[in-house]
């Protein structure tokens, strides 16, 4: 599901994704054999969908509690399966594995109906989480809301139900309650770090601080030191509520990943701030040598020769920085358009545009 949140990021979210390993200091361990909880967010769609800024949202993979794309016999045999299937035979599931079939097909009108008979002949956890993801990846954030409160109501237990409640209220733009859920999401499962990730971006996203992140995120850092993302993420938390303790979770971020941009970028702010140019020259420099593509990093960056003088160098700078945003404007427009948006009628017909 992970592949599936950041996707639906991606639509609602232009920038905001954090340069930063989650786990640069440790070598990966490796998973116990055993079969994830019945609400346990899954990480299995395939191909990974990340976002624009987020580094998607445009490929597209199999939703579901079990999504993953399936082979050309099981999706047939799925399809021949939904013909003689009725509501209490497993219809629910024939209905959700024909619409991940026309999904990966590129057909999500078609996907999304699908989708919808699975969660009312059938309202499971994984029918209704699939319903509502795929409305959320096509925008129709108000209707993914509705059928995720639904869910949520419902399975009040699930991770990813919880996240995927905030996830629609995040793209409507209603950052506290987001927040609420995915505080919610994490409480449920402290040892899962997808709410955690997800819950750093909105509070970078929300114009104020947001009353439960931070005490979350500093439980994020506890059980994930070696996590430069972690670390990143409270960091800007502290920021936003102006904590001084937020600079050394900067250098901590960097010191696990060297190749963390967005810190270096931050440090940089703040000896800016200090005016202290020549110092936040070489973090904007490294910043900009960890992501060649951050923009704000070429900006300030102009700024601080300015400031000094250097015309010659803030010129260059500013252009710079003017390329890097044309290009970013490019692929976002050309990614959105590449992501149907579902159009709603007052019948409650549905379109795509």
């Amino acid at each position: 599901m992970r592949g599936l949140f950041s996707k639906t990021l991606s639509v609602v979210l232009v920038g905001g994704m954090t340069w930063c390993a989650l786990g640069q200091a440790s070598a990966p361990q490796k998973p116990e054999a055993k079969k994830p909880a019945a609400d346990a967010m899954e990480f299995e769609d395939a191909p990974q969908m990340k976002v624009a800024g987020v580094t998607d949202w445009t490929a597209v993979g199999g939703h579901g509690s079990d999504a993953t794309l399936r082979t050309s016999e099981s999706l047939a045999s799925a399809t021949a399966g939904l013909k003689g299937a009725s509501a209490g035979s497993g219809a629910g599931e024939a209905y959700r594995l024909a619409g991940e079939r026309d999904e990966a097909k590129g057909d999500p009108l078609t996907a999304v109906r699908e989708l919808e008979k699975a969660a009312t002949v059938e309202p499971s956890e994984a029918n209704l989480f699939a319903w509502g993801s795929e409305l959320l990846v096509h925008r129709a954030v108000w209707q993914a809301e509705t059928v995720f409160r639904k869910g949520a109501a419902a399975y009040p237990r699930s991770v990813r139900m919880q996240a995927g409640l905030g996830t629609a209220l995040f793209a409507g733009a209603r950052y506290d309650e987001a927040a609420e859920r995915l505080c919610a999401a994490s409480d449920l499962d402290t040892a899962d770090v997808v709410p955690y990730e997800f819950l750093g971006k909105v509070q970078m996203a929300a114009p104020g601080v947001l009353a439960c992140a931070e005490a979350r995120l500093a439980r994020f850092v506890k059980m994930r030191p070696e996590s430069a993302e972690a670390s990143y993420l409270y960091a800007m938390a502290l920021l936003k509520a102006g904590d001084a303790r937020a600079e050394g979770m900067f250098k901590q971020a960097v010191r696990l990943d060297p190749k963390c941009a967005e810190a270096e970028l931050q440090l940089g702010v703040m000896a800016a701030g200090r005016k202290d140019l020549a110092e936040a020259i070489v973090l904007y420099k490294q910043a900009i040598a960890a992501e060649p593509g951050l923009a704000d990093a070429y900006y300030r960056l102009a700024v601080a020769y300015d400031r000094l003088g250097k015309a010659e160098e803030a010129k260059a700078a500013f252009a710079e920085h003017d390329r890097v945003k044309r290009e970013q404007a490019a692929a976002t427009e050309k990614e959105r358009r590449s992501v149907k948006q579902f159009l709603f009628a007052k019948d409650g017909a549905v379109g795509v545009q």
